[in-house]
């Protein structure tokens, strides 16, 4: 049932989105600028579909290993995946000293794990186990890709108000819509985006701890990983920040509350009580 309610508050927060899009260009040009607006969403789209596990990959420096590079990690991925029913993902190690981790990929035949050399040294096995089942849950629900058409979306319905603003000098648009486009629409992009990784972060942890066959490994490498972000913050892309096991970056109150992750000590607790229900 849980699951249920996620899919179904995860598609609604995807149409709210593309209905941003559609009333940031209808607002801007009227019924004209509508196809315009979709169009820019579509092409948003298709490139994060196709490119933005690459991209990723190669922000983090992350090099794919082999069997022979780190056999506990690729029989822990290869087992982990066998028992998730998935393909055998494409393992990367990247050689930041943050501890952190994500998948990518638009699909289960086309995805990767990429856990960093800080993680890799932090965490002991049962830690590693629920970090990499919670990866191969993002990886099995398609999380990654509707992550990043959130990102792109966000960032085409930022674009377009930037536009308005500053290109309705030339033309009959209103220079207080454009304003107000400006200053709302990402806005509400934002909290649109972070509502969908919450959303899933959740459903992620639920899964990797049924796959790890426990919730206690996942629940304490959350809380290293928190710990330890806040003392070596891994700097990435706003974009590409909802990707990782944990929040990347680190600051003040309110970046913490425009954070594309839920609290960690909301995690935890959520965690333990599975645990306490086997």
């Amino acid at each position: 049932m849980d699951r249920l309610v996620n899919n179904l508050k995860t598609t609604v927060l995807m149409g709210s989105l593309m209905g941003l899009v559609l009333a940031v260009g209808y607002l801007i040009g009227g019924q004209a600028a509508l196809l315009p607006a979709l169009v820019i969403g579509g092409v948003m789209n298709l490139f994060a579909y196709y490119f933005s596990d690459k991209i990723a990959l190669a922000t983090m420096r992350a090099q794919e290993i082999s069997a022979h590079d780190d056999p506990a990690l690729w029989r822990m991925v290869e087992r982990l995946a066998a028992r998730a029913a998935l393909p055998m993902p494409r393992v990367y190690i990247s050689p930041a000293a943050a501890p952190n981790a994500f998948a990518t990929g638009r699909g289960p035949r086309h995805s990767a794990v990429c856990v960093t050399a800080g993680l890799r040294q932090m965490l002991n096995e049962d830690e590693l186990e629920g970090v990499i089942a919670h990866e191969l849950s993002h990886i099995k629900h398609r999380d990654v890709l509707i992550s990043t058409i959130a990102a792109i979306m966000a960032g085409a319905i930022t674009w377009v108000a930037y536009m308005a603003f500053w290109g309705g000098r030339d033309r009959r648009a209103n220079p207080l819509v454009g304003l107000l486009l400006l200053i709302f629409a990402p806005l509400a992009a934002g909290l649109i985006r972070m509502a969908i990784s919450r959303s899933r972060e959740f459903e992620a942890d639920r899964l990797g701890a049924e796959l790890a066959g426990s919730a206690r490994g996942l629940a304490r490498s959350l809380q290293k990983l928190d710990a330890a972000n806040r003392r070596i913050p891994l700097r990435v892309p706003d974009g590409q920040s909802s990707l990782f096991i944990v929040q990347p970056l680190t600051g003040s109150d309110m970046t913490k509350l425009m954070s594309t992750h839920p609290p960690t000590e909301e995690r935890v607790a959520r965690l333990m009580e599975m645990e306490r229900r086997r």
